[in-house]
């Protein structure tokens, strides 16, 4: 195991790869190959292959390419992050499964569009074997693979000036919350962990881990960067002003 490595949950752990260049795919399953607890357990050129094969593969992480330049992905809507979409659409139908979004470009756009589909992780194709290697073993953990860096320019554009929105746009899951999960949601929001939100609220650190995996599941969202993107945009709407 590489130093700074974390540890899988699992062995052998199974990784499915989609890129549509065959020499990437290759040089990415030699890879995860010459590690003695990984299994290349499919791969995929083309989005269509993917959700496919990938139900089929039953991995336990899926290195997602964002970029796939596919005619008809690009005809279906999805632009040039056809990835994320295949990343939606299997983290739809496999919520356990962790999606690493692997990319050439450092893309504001398709890093906000990769965690709001629910991926766990978002690195560049620059990265080192060893770290990408540390990477899937850290998603697969159920750890995330988004660094600070990251998280804040997402929020930043969450907050950047736009034309004014709807309420209806925010989610239809937040009417379901209760005044106690707004509150709390409205703390995630702020970058609180669940120590600090329980410290907070005088309440048991259990409890709070009890009540944000409520606030996830009503939300319909399985990530706590998601929930506090919504808190975000929940925030705008009860400024002064907002209509």
């Amino acid at each position: 195991m590489h130093p700074g490595s974390v540890p899988s949950p699992v062995s052998p752990l199974r990784v499915f790869i989609l890129d549509d260049h065959e020499v990437v795919r290759r040089g990415v399953r030699d890879l995860f190959e010459a590690e003695p607890d990984i299994v290349v357990a499919g791969e995929a050129a083309n989005a269509r292959e993917a959700l496919a094969r990938v139900p089929a593969a039953r991995p336990h992480v899926a290195v997602l390419d964002v970029r796939l330049g596919e005619v008809e992905s690009r005809a279906e809507g999805s632009g040039d992050h056809a990835g994320v979409e295949v990343c939606r659409e299997l983290r739809a139908r496999m919520p356990e499964l962790a999606c690493l979004m692997l990319t050439s470009f450092d893309d504001d756009e398709a890093l906000f569009d990769a965690i709001m589909a629910g991926a766990a992780g978002y690195v560049l194709k620059r990265i080192d074997g060893s770290d990408l290697v540390a990477a899937v073993r850290t998603v697969a953990s159920g750890e995330s693979m988004l660094d600070s860096r990251a998280t804040a320019r997402v929020m930043a554009r969450l907050r950047a000036p736009r034309p004014e929105p709807k309420p209806a746009c925010v989610s239809p899951g937040l009417e379901r919350l209760s005044p106690r999960e707004l509150e709390i949601l409205e703390l995630i929001g702020e970058g609180l962990t669940n120590r600090q939100i329980a410290e907070r609220l005088f309440l048991a650190e259990k409890t709070i881990k009890n009540r944000v995996s409520a606030i996830l599941a009503k939300l319909g969202v399985g990530r706590r960067i998601q929930a506090a993107m919504l808190a975000e945009r929940l925030r705008e709407y009860q400024e002064p002003g907002r209509s």
